[in-house]
């Protein structure tokens, strides 16, 4: 596919390069059109991948899971259905894609455990708190396991994950188990996550460290 996307390209560039010389004083929007194709295909491949709900399992993702935590998260909407991460070595993770449309974070936490020829590492990023509240767009949490004190809108469970529509992009496959409500605050928030994805995302007071033998985020 890469090939012949690579092919309709030079010939679509090849085509203006021959208008350009057969016109005088023409070529500024035609050098626009040959430079802004590219970027044009990759939009188009972006917005088709948030249609299908693919975007938070479009990379491998590494063989340690790792932990995210907030005191509280509250968001417009949220969608939740089954899928599964893989690795570069194949292996399949299944997770709930934890879709939140909206999100506000009082703090956050992520912290991953390494294996190092030194020994254990904690790889740690932590937010939020006094420097102020953390904000994210259609956050996606690849999870296992969400513990927390959580407080729903008006809640759908079982709908059909093709159609699910309280956040924008995330869908599963026609037929398979979803749910999704309207507000949502959720306290003392405990995850074990493969993935985690997220579009303008404002991080306040971001710090990031790594410990030999050190503490998780819980």
């Amino acid at each position: 596919m890469i090939g012949d996307s690579g092919s309709v390209f030079d010939r679509v560039t090849a085509k203006l390069r021959i208008d350009e010389d057969a016109v005088e004083g023409g070529t500024s929007w035609r050098r626009s059109v040959a430079v802004g194709v590219p970027a044009i295909v990759a939009i188009g491949a972006m917005t088709a991948a948030m249609a299908q709900g693919a975007l938070a399992a479009s990379f491998a993702v590494s063989g340690t899971s790792f932990q995210v935590s907030s005191g509280k998260l509250t968001s417009d909407g949220l969608a939740s259905y089954v899928g599964t991460d893989n690795d570069i070595s194949g292996t399949g993770h299944p997770v709930s894609l934890l879709a939140i449309g909206d999100a506000t974070l009082s703090d956050i936490c992520q912290a991953a455990r390494v294996k190092t020829p030194l020994g254990d590492v904690v790889f740690k990023l932590t937010a939020g708190g006094q420097a102020g509240e953390v904000t994210a767009k259609n956050l996606v949490i690849d999870a296992e396991d969400l513990v927390g004190d959580a407080e729903f809108g008006v809640v759908e469970i079982g709908r059909d994950a093709s159609t699910l529509d309280k956040v924008q992009g995330a869908k599963g496959d026609p037929g398979a188990f979803g749910l999704q409500a309207g507000q949502v605050t959720v306290s003392g928030v405990q995850s074990h996550a493969w993935a985690a994805t997220g579009g303008d995302f404002k991080l306040k007071g971001l710090r990031v460290t790594v410990t030999l033998g050190g503490k998780g985020c819980f």
